[in-house]
């Protein structure tokens, strides 16, 4: 049998985004918070303290003999406050470090907190829900960079972002500790109000769940909330140190969960990201191997007797990251959304790693003899089967192919290579169930690209409001893969804008000729462009001066037109500059 904690990890990572936490008050017991138990034996010691009850070596059997019940500690906190402002107080001094505790490191986030927090801040996590009032959790996801969404009260329920638009939820269902609308006592823990269930609803619905730390002896909406969930599709993981008590397992029964025995929640979550880093580091290639196939590219291109050599190094690389596409979750059917987009995205990033960096290498540093070998790495990259699925997901079978045009392409540009560079971005593509051919840039180019679809492309964090995300999400890649091969990143940046202005000219000379750009700059109106892909040039005015100099200006057009583009035409490139500045104009309420 698989150890259901390997079970865990498999499933999340394979699963980003789509399980919840339950966090209860054992994920915080290493932080020296106690939990509902310990701080119900303290009551009943200080209760016994004042009066006169003397040392006792067994509380509960002291509270028993006292009052005729074990102490309770919903019945302590009713039976010592009378309002949830003086329940507060009482709560307040058991979760509040003092200058000492933090010093020697008591009631400061957890390895567990951070090692969630890192979960979280890798698309890994996005749902928290914890019946804690301390805030452990909020300050290791800010230590992490992730601002979390928190939401400790009805107030807060009611004017929360939409659950899709967060990139972390953080579900305190007892409330906060500086909040005096905390939830304590056995009845205020019953029920919840019409909104919280809903919500509460969607949750465990549309994702699985991993509890930790939570006993289910005293939360019964709780309990009933996660019983009543019709959701199947994703399992429930529930981790305990011990044997579960009854309420847990009718709910483990009704879920058909699976349970995992743990030392604690620290060990629990830093296996738990440590195997997820495992898992992505066996689908990414050895940072090491990937600079080794680099040097050897640039090694092999530095004499021509070892294009075989070359040859041999690309077709292995491409060979490789076939197979890891086809052992892969690439499949074609089933309904996109966007946690599966990312997720499939960054695979084939990280599966093609190496062999894009390759390919930069020799658009950069080749003579002319290895161009052959980059068209055929293009090709296959973009060929696709006739099949039948998602139209998107076939259409995203081609990312690769996209990532290949952008690195040699970026690379031939630096090099200065103008005429290889028309060259590769009209180089012909097979167009599946046609006779015909289409260029690279119709095929593959920002939007010209079959799965561009910019709200898919905006789910990546930070580009939610972008019209070019797709644009800005390809130069974060690239800032990751060239960012040694460029003096500096302002430098790489206007190469990438470069690459994608010369991308739109070349586009431009397939579809317009001068009298269709003469008459769209007559009409000096934005809405008369001649339409061709632009990207993140069309709203960054910062380089726009410097990326129009090096593709029009006066001293580049011969040049530029001698390479093939403009139709070969110097006349024609102002003509394609003003057309562009009119789509600027479009552009620029895109950011």
């Amino acid at each position: 049998m698989i150890d259901p904690a390997t079970a865990l990890a498999f499933s999340v990572f394979e699963n980003p985004g789509v399980f919840a936490l339950v966090l209860g008050s054992g994920v915080s017991r290493a932080a020296e918070i106690p939990t509902g138990w310990e701080i119900t034996l303290n009551l009943t010691a200080r209760i016994g303290a004042l009066e006169s009850a003397g040392d006792q070596a067994d509380w509960t059997a002291w509270h028993t003999q006292r009052f005729g019940e074990p102490p309770n500690y919903s019945k302590l906190l009713d039976g010592l406050s009378s309002t949830p402002d003086e329940r507060r107080a009482i709560i307040h001094r058991f979760i509040e470090p003092t200058a000492q505790d933090i010093e020697e490191g008591r009631k400061v986030p957890t390895a567990a907190h951070r090692a969630i927090a890192r979960l979280v801040r890798d698309g890994y996590i996005r749902v928290i829900i914890t019946t804690n009032f301390d805030r452990l959790m909020e300050n290791a996801l800010r230590d992490e960079g992730v601002e979390p969404l928190v939401i400790k009260s009805e107030d807060d329920l009611a004017g929360a972002t939409p659950l899709i638009h967060t990139r972390c939820l953080v579900l305190k269902l007892h409330g906060d500790y500086l909040d005096t609308r905390i939830r304590n006592t056995e009845d205020e823990l019953s029920a919840y109000s019409p909104a919280l269930n809903a919500c509460l609803d969607r949750i465990f619905d549309e994702h699985g769940l991993i509890v930790a730390g939570w006993s289910a002896d005293w939360d019964t909406a709780l309990r009933s909330a996660i019983v009543r969930a019709p959701n199947r599709r994703y399992p429930l993981f529930w981790t305990s140190r011990g044997e579960l008590g009854d309420f847990a397992k009718d709910i483990v029964a009704a879920r058909s969960g699976r349970v995992i025995t743990v030392d604690s929640a620290n060990t629990l979550f830093e296996r738990l990201q440590r195997d997820i880093e495992t898992q992505a580091t066996l689908l990414r290639p050895n940072p090491l191997s990937v600079e080794l196939m680099v040097a050897s590219a640039k090694r092999y291109l530095a004499k021509p007797e070892h294009r075989i050599q070359l040859s041999d190094l690309v077709g292995d690389a491409a060979r490789r990251a076939r197979r890891l596409v086809a052992e892969g979750d690439f499949g074609v059917n089933g309904r996109p959304d966007h946690e599966q987009f990312r997720r499939r995205v960054q695979g084939y990033e990280a599966i093609h790693e190496g062999l894009l960096r390759v390919l930069y290498t020799m658009g950069r540093w080749g003579l002319g003899e290895e161009f052959a070998l980059a068209t055929e790495v293009l090709k296959s990259l973009t060929q696709r089967p006739g099949q039948s699925g998602s139209t998107f997901w076939i259409a995203m079978q081609s990312y690769p192919g996209m990532l290949a045009l952008y690195a040699y392409g970026i690379g031939l540009l630096r090099a200065g290579r103008l005429a290889e560079l028309h060259r590769w971005l009209i180089t012909p593509l097979r167009q599946p169930y046609r006779d015909e051919n289409t260029a690279a840039v119709e095929k593959l180019l920002l939007w010209a690209f079959e799965a561009h679809d910019e709200e898919s492309w905006r789910s990546f964090e930070g580009l939610e409001r972008h019209k070019t995300a797709l644009s800005e999400h390809l130069l974060t890649v690239f800032r990751g893969w060239l960012q040694g091969e460029f003096p500096s990143r302002q430098d790489l940046d206007v190469a990438f804008e470069t690459f994608e202005t010369f991308g739109y000219l070349a586009h431009l000379g397939l579809s317009a000729n001068k009298d269709a750009l003469l008459t769209a700059a007559q009409s000096q109106d934005r809405r008369g462009a001649v339409w061709a892909p632009v990207g993140r040039i069309g709203w960054n005015g910062e380089d726009q001066a410097e990326v129009l100099a090096a593709v029009f200006g006066e001293e580049q057009r011969a040049q530029v037109a001698a390479a093939g583009f403009g139709r070969g035409d110097v006349e024609y490139l102002p003509l394609a500059e003003t057309n562009l500045k009119l789509i600027f104009g479009e552009s620029r309420w895109m950011r």
